[in-house]
């Protein structure tokens, strides 16, 4: 179970994510402390290490929309949220994919920041509120890119499968 640290609403764009000023920084081990930078109060408490792996961000419908810059993911990835919306913008979502960011479509979730969610392949329980909501699922070779940290981790693992050990 994770606890919802901050709830967005629709069309939340790269730049509010990832702001473009900082767009020099493209290093994923620099990109987090830009997460969200104009959201003082949650940056600050990102950065000073108040937000546990596995936190959950709720949004509603077109979450990443905007540019298509991958650090607004890998800002994201590099605290280990979750992303629990309704939808998500196309390029975003091909991002998070690859880089590994963990993203959930579930398109009527609800929740508030502070409820506890259980967050499963096939449904989103807001055990606080006591609703359920079902899940979208992402195509199996997908799921299995963000399931094994990305698209280069994935590729890593299935050369080395077919591949014999030196």
């Amino acid at each position: 179970m994770a606890k919802v640290v901050l709830t967005l609403g629709d069309d939340v764009s790269t730049d509010d994510i990832y702001p473009g000023r900082f767009m020099a920084t493209v290093l994923p081990s620099e990109t987090p402390q830009y997460a969200f930078a104009d959201h003082t109060a949650f940056n600050a408490r990102l950065k000073a290490g108040q937000i546990p792996p596995g936190s959950v961000m709720v949004a509603g419908q077109n979450f990443g929309c905007g540019s298509s810059r991958e650090q607004a993911a890998s800002t994201l990835q590099g605290h280990e949220l979750v992303v629990v919306a309704r939808s998500f913008a196309r390029i975003f979502l091909q991002n998070a994919i690859n880089l590994g960011l963990k993203v959930v479509v579930a398109p009527g979730v609800e929740a508030a920041e502070g409820d506890e969610l259980e967050v499963a392949a096939a449904a989103v329980v807001n055990h606080t509120s006591g609703k359920t909501f079902a899940v979208t699922p992402l195509p199996r070779a997908r799921q299995a890119i963000i399931d094994a940290g990305g698209l280069i981790a994935y590729t890593r693992r299935r050369l080395m499968k077919e591949e014999p050990h030196l």
